[in-house]
């Protein structure tokens, strides 16, 4: 059996109820670390709140070399963890479809997601986004551009825009590195985006929502990772009263 278990935004106490005793009464833990991380929480401080080893799963251990999950899904009670919900990503899916043509039995346990909590953090109704995008870390001679084309048909239709902000290691992208990006990426398409939205630390005690132009937006310190970013199309008056109160619009 395999069960994938979303573990929340922040911290180890955003976990189900169910999704904890599912985790207290597994064979073997895994956590994937690659597509997002609990920031409110270390490594050890998991390990004893759900009071079982675990397993940090990079990109590779998933998506390339899964055999050690499935083997023991097979026979034993396998939990795979992640930030956030768990289907949200492809790659988790990718997994599931894996265990099932080996005629594994896959269930799920979902837990708060980023791509819904930034609408109640943000005020932007949920059904005005469109496609979401990722904007990675420019690597020498690699600086793609598939963000802004995301962005720039978005707006196009009038929605909104997730935009993920890479992590590599212990390195996170904040709001204000993946602006300066986007920036240069629509001045080469002569573009212009009016509006962003920068949000930190979502799910926690504590967290910043900040919308203004680009430059406004590069000069605050959003603090501690992690980061996320909106492009917004333009907005409904609800949308923009909600962002005055609770966003310093």
């Amino acid at each position: 059996m395999l069960t994938f278990i979303g573990l929340g935004l922040y911290d180890a106490s955003d976990i189900s109820e169910k999704g904890l005793i599912c985790i207290r009464n597994a064979d073997h833990v895994y956590l994937e670390i690659y597509t997002s991380r609990l920031m409110g929480a270390s490594f050890q401080e998991l390990e004893r709140h759900y009071g079982k080893p675990i397993h940090l799963l990079l990109r590779e251990d998933v998506e390339q070399s899964p055999d050690e999950i499935l083997l023991k899904a097979k026979t034993d009670r396998v939990v795979f963890l992640c930030a956030g919900d768990p289907m949200v990503s492809t790659t988790h899916a990718d997994l599931r479809m894996r265990a099932a043509v080996r005629g594994i039995r896959t269930s799920i346990i979902h837990a708060a997601s980023i791509s819904s909590a930034i609408c109640g953090l943000s005020g932007l109704q949920n059904y005005r986004f469109g496609k979401s995008c990722s904007v990675p870390f420019p690597q020498k001679n690699w600086f793609p551009t598939t963000s802004i084309d995301v962005i720039a048909l978005n707006l196009s239709l009038r929605l909104h825009t997730l935009v993920y902000l890479d992590i590599q290691d212990e390195r996170y992208m904040t709001v204000n590195e993946a602006i300066a990006i986007l920036e240069q990426l629509a001045a080469g398409k002569k573009m212009h985006i009016p509006l962003y939205i920068g949000i930190a630390r979502a799910g926690s005690a504590d967290p910043l929502v900040k919308a203004g132009t680009a430059d406004t937006l590069k000069s605050i310190d959003f603090g501690p990772p992690l980061h996320i970013l909106i492009v917004p199309a333009e907005l409904h008056d609800m949308e923009r009263s909600y962002l005055e109160m609770f966003g310093g619009l």
